[in-house]
């Protein structure tokens, strides 16, 4: 009964946020301000509480990157051409082919950095938007967590394009083998680059509003 009542006042108590405080951080260099402040005084960036249009811009950068992520998994990705003879490779395809030719661990790894983490990181923006808008199943730490993994994991998506580009400037061996990027390689660095900008653009503040919506 006793560690209930505790957990209930801590639902009830007010949370103390920076905003309530009546001060307000700057995005660029971090110093914090009192909250009818319009301008950082250390850098001179304009001041705002909360980024009105931050799940407009969100939205339109996730879209363009899942549009993009059409195309790239439809299209090849590499053209390796071998004594005059040209194939043709896709994402999955490639990862199929090594995967049959015994490379299952560099199969598993394309497969992953190409397919798994960039739908997973569509998925997760979009819950992340929604979230901060609705109520939702994780708690704030959970949404914060989330939102540090996607900002951290949108520099290894390009690993696919990094082989691919590594891959065409090293195999160049006239008719024996050369090896160029498709189409799909373009279209995925596209979709990786949108992606990004849209976890960039997101504002994190709005997670501890929809915490503290979630708490009252």
């Amino acid at each position: 009964m006793q560690v209930d009542g505790l957990e209930n006042a801590r639902r009830t108590q007010t949370i103390l946020t920076a905003r309530r405080a009546g001060l307000i951080a700057c995005n660029r260099c971090g110093r914090v301000h009192a909250g009818g402040a319009r301008q950082c005084r250390r850098c001179g960036a304009a001041l705002q509480s909360r980024d009105e249009a931050s799940l407009q811009r969100v939205w339109a950068w996730l879209l363009a990157g899942m549009v993009a992520y059409i195309p790239a998994n439809i299209y090849p990705m590499l053209l390796t051409t071998t004594f005059g003879k040209t194939s043709e490779n896709t994402i999955v395809g490639g990862a199929i082919a090594l995967f049959e030719h015994g490379s299952w661990g560099v199969a598993f790894i394309v497969f992953f950095a190409s397919v798994v983490i960039p739908i997973g990181k569509f998925i997760a923006i979009a819950y992340l938007a929604i979230s901060v808008r609705s109520a939702v199943v994780i708690r704030g730490h959970g949404r914060q967590r989330l939102y540090e993994v996607v900002e951290f994991i949108g520099r290894w998506s390009m690993i696919d394009v990094f082989v691919v580009a590594i891959l065409a400037a090293l195999v160049r061996l006239d008719f024996v083998a050369v090896i160029n990027p498709g189409i799909a390689a373009v279209s995925f660095a596209l979709s990786v680059a949108f992606t990004m900008l849209s976890a960039q653009n997101f504002d994190p503040r709005m997670i501890w509003d929809a915490y503290e919506a979630d708490d009252t």
